[in-house]
């Protein structure tokens, strides 16, 4: 009886030993183990700026690209985000909702984050890139165009404008740094950042002497690069093709007006 008992009881005490170790050496695996440079970094809104998701560059610092969210937040834009720190940037997701709304904190917001980010041990010294859509890109054209001594270039997939739709003369003006705006020809979501508008905002660059380049998709609508939009946003919008041209474009003005070491 007593032998009987002793062997499972013997079995059952080592398989107690060894889970505690494999735990305990796994536990200090991951304290003692640094984070990934590549893994995102949430930080809430306070005094030092809004709400934000920053990806770091695996290569070591890099210069620093704000990225805006639409209206429906930023989870949409996080592997957007993600895709510019593999290419060596340090890249800032921001709400779009925090850089352009009603109480006109948009510009104060934005001027914080970039300070936040220049200041990030992630981050290389001067100016920053900034990339928005929809509401974001909006926030963009509308608060970061003006921050010539901040900001190196913007960029704007599928914008809302439709504040500014009456005076595209006055807007275009503000533009103090290369905007490069990509439309969708069939964007008619919520009459926010329909076509014809885009067009007339590369009038109105053009004729103030703007460095203004305006590429429009002729089939795509809201949100064409985007593989699962965000809630509110029109299902089944992602083209591929106009996706991939989209970014090899955005790229290039990167490379263009603010490249890598």
């Amino acid at each position: 009886m007593k032998t009987i008992m002793t062997k499972p009881m013997n079995q059952r005490w080592w398989i107690r030993q060894i889970a505690t170790a494999l735990f305990t050496g796994w536990l200090f695996a991951v304290i003692a183990a640094p984070a990934s440079a590549a893994d995102p970094v949430s930080t809430e809104a306070g005094p030092e700026g809004p709400t934000q998701t920053a990806y770091a560059p695996d290569t070591g610092p890099g210069p620093v690209i704000i990225v805006i969210s639409g209206q429906t937040g930023p989870n949409s834009y996080q592997s957007y985000a993600a895709e510019l720190a593999k290419l060596g940037y340090y890249s800032v997701l921001l709400t779009g909702k925090e850089i352009l709304n009603p109480e006109l904190t948009g510009e104060a917001n934005l001027k914080k984050a970039i300070d936040r980010a220049q200041h990030s041990p992630h981050a290389l010294p001067g100016k920053v890139a900034v990339i928005g859509f929809s509401l974001g890109g909006g926030g963009a054209l509308y608060n970061a165009t003006p921050l010539s001594d901040l900001v190196s270039v913007v960029v704007a997939y599928y914008p809302y404008t439709k504040s500014w739709a009456s005076k595209m003369g006055w807007f275009a003006k503000r533009f103090q740094v290369p905007v490069l705006v990509l439309a969708a020809q069939r964007d008619r979501y919520m009459e926010c950042c329909v076509i014809e508008t885009a067009q007339a905002m590369e009038a109105a660059a053009k004729l103030n002497g703007k460095k203004f380049e305006l590429v429009v998709y002729p089939e795509a609508t809201h949100g064409f690069n985007l593989k699962m939009g965000a809630k509110g946003e029109p299902a089944g919008a992602y083209r591929p093709d106009d996706d991939r041209d989209a970014w090899s474009r955005t790229v290039e003005m990167l490379k263009k007006y603010h490249p890598l070491p």
